[in-house]
Order: C-alpha cells, then structure tokens, then sequence
C-alpha cells in the first residue's frame, strides 16, 4: 500500500523541462561540447547541473572557464520569471492526496532555490511546506538513491511504501534503486525510454495517477 508520494519538480509538478534543457544545451555548447536540445535531453534531464559539469569538464579534459552553473541557474530563473505554470492535472492529483491523507514531498536535482522560486511561481508551494528535498543535500544525485532516500526519511515512511514520479530515466533508476514504486510521466521523455530505464508504470498525463495509487 501507497503511504507517502514523492515527486520531482521539473517537468513534474512544474513545465519547465524545456526551458532548463533549452538553456543547459547553449552553455555547453559555449563551454566547447556542442550540445542540442534533444541530446541535454538524453544526456542531462533530471541531474544536478553540478554533476552535469563535471560531465562536460571530463569530455574537455579540463575544467570550464566559466562558471556554468551560476548562470545556468540565473538565466533559468530569468526565464521562467513570466509564464512558468504547473502540469496539468498536478493540482488535482494534489489535492487528491491531501483529502486522502497521503503525505507528500520534493526530490529535485534542482537547487533549494530554483525548487522553491518555481513552486512559488506556480502556488504548488503549499501543498509541501518544508518538505522539498534538492540534490545538494545529498552527496551523490540521481540516478544513485542517495536523494530519494532522504526524502523518504524527512517524511518518515518506508522508501518501500512511497510512489514517486518522475520524468527522467536518471531518477526512475534512483527510485528504483531506493526501493520506491516508480511512476513514469512521459512528457519529454519517451515512453519507451522511462520503461527501459525500469518504470513500474508510465503515464502520459497526470489523470492517469489515481487510479494507480488507489484513488479513484
């Protein structure tokens, strides 16, 4: 039985996958590895831009001369200043799960800024109070567990009794590895791409969730 659920922020409860993947694509591209739109998709969605750094320095062989992550942080929040809005149907499935009693939680490779600016923008920032868990915290991020884990613990249930959602095969491994039933949302990610990654299930829409955790 589903006791808690946990969600990803990005692309999950809030539509901003593409503007994060539009903008991390034309800064490493600038840093010297030419990088499209599709490929930050495969490559980068869903993992911390720390992470995502230490990636490109690997493939230059040296560090950047730039600091990416600062802008990429400044320029994504700039961006998102006007026009961000939360999934369709997130707010339903939310409510949902406060009427049931069910509790909720964060796990985001984003930043405790960039999650808390984007779940303010939205007004999906009441639903979870301090319960937002980003993968700074943690020392290593998806698609190790180490985030879901601590997430799991800041709400105290069982890792085993949570769902998560999320929509990058990056965090479907990491909950699969901390022992979560694990909802793919297929939104920039294929489906075949969330199964492959070990999704327990995959939706396309978030109308497609209660019936999957027993609330409708």
């Amino acid at each position: 039985m589903i006791k808690a659920v946990v969600f990803d922020c990005d692309g999950v409860l809030v539509d901003s996958e593409r503007i994060n993947n539009e903008v991390f694509a034309q800064l490493a591209t600038r840093a010297g590895v030419p990088t499209t739109f599709a490929q930050s998709v495969a490559r980068h969605m869903g993992r911390a831009t720390a992470e995502c750094v230490a990636d490109l320095e690997a493939d230059l062989g040296r560090p950047l001369d730039f600091d990416l992550a600062t802008e990429y942080e400044h320029e994504v929040l700039a961006r998102q200043a006007d026009g961000l809005t939360a999934v369709d149907g997130v707010r339903d499935l939310l409510d949902l799960l406060r009427d049931a009693g069910i509790p909720v939680c964060v796990a985001s490779s984003g930043t405790p800024r960039e999650i808390a600016f984007r779940l303010g923008r939205t007004g999906l920032d009441g639903y979870f109070g301090q319960h937002c868990y980003s993968a700074s915290m943690v020392a290593r991020g998806k698609p190790e567990p180490d985030l879901f884990l601590l997430a799991a613990a800041g709400i105290g249930v069982d890792p085993g009794a949570c769902a998560l959602i999320e929509d990058s095969p990056f965090g479907v491994r990491g909950g699969n590895a901390a022992g979560m039933t694990v909802v793919g949302f297929a939104a920039l990610a294929s489906p075949e791409v969330l199964s492959a990654a070990g999704a327990d299930h995959v939706v396309t829409a978030m109308a497609q969730v209660p019936p999957l955790l027993d609330l409708a």
